[in-house]
């Protein structure tokens, strides 16, 4: 790496080094002292709606999302800041629609929401298939990254020093979702939330500084810097002008990314229903003010480094974070400047581990819990079983992830990001909105969905532009590109959600059992009211 003096490279290792030390005390403090799963899963709901909200915000904000949308602002100007617009609108909609339901319905996992009205091992175990299925290619996308983003912060452009990286963040990220569980993770999230605010506020402000704090000013040189021109601030230059591309990528993005299950099994730790309010409150009020922070140093990176620089650090623009730090900077910064590059570095670093350190919590739960206690087996487990069983799958969904990015880590995996939130649209969403609010919504509807969204969305994927036939894909040299776009929405979504519909018609004879079932947990799926007693 060139332009980053060795200060700044010193002090940043320092700050990472201190940054893995505070975490892991915070896992091994708050971590849970005995074998109780309610503390392990959701921390005994011992956190206020604030530090919940801001946990939650912080899984949210995941390093692709930081990342890949200052990367597509700088790059697509319009299409990105709509981007970022729609991942404000999907929690949004989470937060009236479907937050206070699903504290109601839930316990641990997204299977304890489903397995609510429709019980049974079919659905713990398709649920347990769909949470690895849209988290997996998640985490494996943000490993197989950290190592080139690590290696451009610290100067090593070794290979070894890269895979080497990918192993060191996973393995930190198996220690967190093990010791530290729910409320420890948490906890990780908070201090990434508050320092990924603070460094992009910073940045926004010398961004803004540099251009007289006119943002007029700031969006014509983003434009003159981008080399679009007046296309630059116009709908279409991401998708190549493709209405339809750009409406599915919309539509799977405010649909998919906050019913994700790492996201959604942080509203289980709420306390109460008025609790999950204020907590999503505090999420949403969060993510917008880091959205609009990083559209501004998304302008910046366009209008500063310019469209060569840029594509030069990356070709999806991935380090435009850092690269319009260093403009700002300076070849030669003063003390407080490697201070400010310090805190970039540093913010990019936790968003990185505590991504992958709650994806990989809510892995390990669904396997352990969905999967093994209540999908395979016919008998409970004892607590201490289940927890020693959650704690192993952490270690081996972590495992399995660091294996494949290290594998794959030279590639393109934008495909990988895009599938999670397409199997989040496809499927997720269409499950828990049939199962908070459709009364004859049956078993067979539910696992329709579940399974047809999934698999539509996957095979979708296989043909789309990302993964062949344009020179960002995984496989550029090939072309076997028979779905035209880049997500998958447009045909999974609807084919989810129709897949319900007909799942359930074509059981209707389970319709009234199902309905009945419904009617009893009703009041407390949709307004928290006591459960009825067992027999009732």
């Amino acid at each position: 790496m060139t332009g980053f003096n060795s200060d700044a490279q010193t002090m940043s290792f320092v700050a990472f080094i201190a940054v893995i030390t505070v975490t892991l005390l915070l896992c091994v403090m708050t971590g849970p002292d005995r074998d109780d799963l309610g503390e392990y899963y959701t921390g005994f709901r011992s956190l206020s709606p604030m530090q919940s909200g801001l946990a939650i915000a912080g899984d949210y904000i995941s390093a692709s999302t930081v990342l890949a949308t200052i990367g597509v602002i700088a790059l697509a100007g319009y299409d990105g800041l709509t981007l970022a617009l729609s991942t404000v609108l999907s929690l949004v909609l989470m937060m009236f629609l479907l937050a206070e339901p699903l504290r109601n319905a839930g316990r641990f996992t997204m299977g304890d929401v489903l397995t609510r009205r429709t019980p049974g091992p079919a659905v713990r175990i398709t649920a347990s298939a769909v949470t690895l299925a849209a988290l997996l290619p998640l985490v494996v996308f943000q490993l197989a990254g950290s190592g080139e983003l690590l290696a451009f912060v610290l100067g090593f452009e070794a290979d070894g020093f890269k895979t080497g990286s990918i192993v060191f963040l996973g393995v930190l990220m198996i220690a967190y979702a093990t010791i530290g569980g729910m409320k420890g993770t948490a906890l990780i999230q908070i201090v990434k939330t508050v320092v990924l605010l603070g460094a992009s506020a910073a940045i926004a402000v010398l961004v803004l500084n540099r251009h007289d704090f006119s943002l007029p000013t700031l969006l014509d040189a983003a434009g003159k810097g981008s080399g679009a021109g007046d296309a630059y601030l116009a709908s279409g230059l991401q998708f190549g002008g493709d209405d339809i591309d750009m409406i599915s990528a919309q539509l799977t993005v405010v649909l998919g990314a906050a019913v994700l299950p790492h996201i959604t099994m942080r509203v289980f730790t709420a306390r109460s229903a008025t609790a999950v309010r204020r907590s999503m409150s505090w999420a949403v009020s969060t993510v917008v003010v880091t959205c609009l922070l990083i559209a501004v140093i998304g302008f910046g990176a366009a209008a500063i480094v310019g469209h060569k620089g840029l594509v030069a650090g990356d070709p999806q623009g991935k380090t435009a974070f850092l690269l319009v730090t260093q403009a700002l900077l300076g070849a030669d910064p003063t003390f407080g400047e490697t201070l400010v590059f310090t805190a970039v570095a540093t913010a990019i670093f936790l968003t990185l581990l505590a991504s992958v350190a709650g994806i990989t919590l809510a892995c390990a739960n669904t396997l352990a819990h969905d999967l093994i206690a209540h999908g395979l087996r016919r008998t409970r487990l004892k607590h201490t079983t289940e927890m020693a069983v959650a704690r192993a799958a952490a270690a081996v969904v972590g495992l399995a992830a660091i294996a494949v990015a290290a594998l794959v880590q030279h590639e393109n995996l934008q495909a990988l990001v895009t599938l999670s939130f397409s199997i989040g649209a496809s499927a997720v969403a269409p499950a828990l909105v049939y199962s908070m609010f459709w009364r004859r919504f049956t078993r067979t509807g539910l696992l329709s969905t579940l399974i047809v969204g999934t698999a539509s969305a996957i095979i979708l994927m296989t043909g789309s532009n990302l993964v062949s036939g344009t020179p960002q894909s995984v496989f550029p040299g090939s072309d076997f590109n028979w779905f035209p776009y880049t997500t998958t929405g447009l045909v999974s979504v609807p084919l989810g959600f129709l897949a319900g519909w007909l799942g359930t018609r074509v059981s209707a004879r389970d319709a009234a059992t199902q309905r009945r079932r419904y009617e009893s947990v009703e009041p407390v799926i949709l307004a928290g009211a006591p459960a009825p007693p067992r027999g009732a």
